[in-house]
């Protein structure tokens, strides 16, 4: 079986990863039972990239706002009709919390009657089998995928499959969809789904297509990998001029929009994760008139989106002009201003600036310097135990990287002597060993176990017994070896102090049987 969970952790970025749990821990004090559902499982399980997060609750989510924006996200857009709430999650992970639900449609082109469901009633009314797929994050049972469609299947065959015949009646948005997925992914419809799909068109079953749902259409262009490529394919089916009636490929910036989005992709492989969909926006729109933009933006639900978009010309003209003045007069100074600024206000202007001088900024921002960190000799340093374990490690780095910038460390030998004042003193010796009392008092006796010379008359005794006390007095305790030490005392002392106890034993011999004679019988 395989492990959801820990597909879903490995593939999610580390700022949707937080999202996710800040998402549960909010919906489970809350009491709701909340799925990660739609695009974002779909996304996880194919490798795609994962634009934003989608998400389920059996309950009503709008109860959730005032917590979630005192957990740190912020509310972007809110549709009560659908009980669905739009947030920006920390970190620019973009998400959506909806409420489980079923969907009535009376009539094509109106709204659908919705009512509160269970999740499994919910995956039911969504339009594609690749879409209705939910992984519950609940205590109980967390990780179960549930898939009662076979999506996974469709996924591995790679092909987009409808739910039922009547998919794109009662939404004829899922038509621009269909297209879009298919361009997105390079995937085919089914042969039932393109059966049903060239039926509808033939139908005109778009003309009754909600606003709504084109709002939704269009800010999903803004996210897509490849947007010239799905604009084409959109003009292609006739669905561009269904998003705006003056929308055609000749309104689009294509070489702005091919150069956004190689730049974009080359800050991806730095490490920043830069929001593209306002830039986007403005290369898929830069040649219509402000009032055919005001419409479009007018239907986009994501305000966070528009006003991204609208501000964005204002905020990139802001930092050009700070490249331009003394903030950036060094490139050190130039590096600190870039890295603060917002990547996406890099990104595009990194695209259309217009000064020789601010191109060339960036441009080195994001190729030359980024070589002069290699310079950094970080073996040396190592050497010099300046480390990331020392608190000012950080400082020092990056005062190094500085100074590399603007030419004041020229070479090795010259960064090595500004290093070496940075270089903690070597740590202590360690000290010495302590010995116990035990192997103290053993110690003190080894030198009395062992004699200098046997004597004379020990003999080959006296040396057996000298050779084997060293051996005895290194095992027993300390009371031990004094009596080791004692019975190791040569032998020829021994012999001398015996001979005087045995002369007294000689002389009272005579005394004792005196004592004890029997009487001389008496002559007659």
């Amino acid at each position: 079986m395989a492990d959801y969970i820990y597909t879903m952790e490995i593939r999610l970025t580390p700022d949707q990863l937080k999202g996710v749990g800040l998402v549960q821990d909010v919906a489970r004090a809350a009491g709701l039972n909340l799925y990660l559902t739609g695009g974002a499982i779909r996304d996880i399980i194919s490798g795609f990239t994962i634009r934003d997060l989608d998400f389920t609750v059996q309950g009503n989510p709008l109860k959730l706002q005032k917590e979630l924006e005192k957990a740190g996200a912020k509310i972007t857009a809110v549709e009560e009709d659908m009980r669905t709430i739009f947030i920006s999650l920390p970190g620019n992970a973009r998400a959506e919390i909806s409420m489980a639900r079923t969907e009535r449609f009376e009539k094509t082109g109106k709204p659908p009657l919705v009512t509160p469901a269970t999740i499994h009633e919910d995956l039911r009314r969504r339009d594609f089998t690749i879409n209705a797929m939910a992984l519950s994050l609940n205590e109980g049972s967390r990780g179960l995928l549930l898939d009662p469609f076979n999506g996974v299947a469709d996924l591995e065959t790679k092909v987009i499959r409808i739910l039922h015949n009547y998919s794109f009646l009662e939404d004829p948005s899922r038509l621009i969809r269909a297209t879009r997925f298919a361009a997105r992914f390079h995937w085919p419809l089914e042969e039932r789904t393109q059966a049903r799909y060239d039926s509808a068109k033939e139908g005109k079953y778009i003309d009754h297509i909600l606003r709504s749902s084109i709002g939704h259409e269009i800010a999903a262009l803004a996210h897509e990998d490849d947007p010239l490529h799905v604009v084409k394919m959109l003009e292609k089916e006739g669905w561009l001029e269904v998003l705006h009636d003056h929308w055609t490929l000749a309104k689009v910036d294509t070489n702005g929009i091919t150069q956004l989005m190689k730049t974009r992709q080359q800050m991806v492989d730095m490490g920043y994760s830069p929001d593209a969909g306002p830039a986007v926006m403005y290369f898929l729109t830069s040649h219509f008139s402000e009032k055919d933009i005001s419409d479009i933006q007018k239907s986009i639900p994501r305000k966070d989106l528009v006003e991204a978009w609208r501000d964005i010309e204002d905020h990139a003209k802001e930092l050009a002009k700070r490249l331009m003045g003394k903030e950036a007069a060094t490139p050190s100074r130039t590096w600190q201003l870039l890295s603060s600024a917002r990547a996406e206000m890099v990104l595009f202007l990194a695209v259309t600036a217009k000064q020789q001088a601010v191109e060339q900024k960036i441009k080195n921002y994001l190729t030359k310097w980024r070589q002069v960190q290699q310079k950094i000799p970080l073996p040396e340093m190592t050497e010099l135990l300046i480390t990331p374990q020392l608190p000012e490690y950080p400082k020092i780095a990056n005062d190094v990287f500085m100074l590399l910038l603007d030419g004041k460390l020229r070479s090795r030998t010259e960064t090595l002597k500004f290093l070496k004042p940075f270089a903690p003193p070597p740590p202590p010796p360690p000290p010495a060993p302590r010995r116990g009392r035990a192997a103290k008092a053993a110690a003190e006796a080894a030198p009395v176990a062992v004699p200098a010379k046997p004597g004379p008359k020990a003999g080959k005794k006296g040396k057996a017994t000298a050779a084997a006390v060293p051996a005895a007095s290194s095992a027993p305790p300390p009371a031990k070896a004094a009596k080791v030490a004692e019975k190791s005392k040569p032998a020829k002392p021994e012999a001398k102090s015996a001979k005087p106890a045995a002369k007294p034993a000689k002389k009272a011999a005579p005394k004792a049987p005196a004592k004890h004679a029997p009487a001389k019988k008496k002559k007659r």
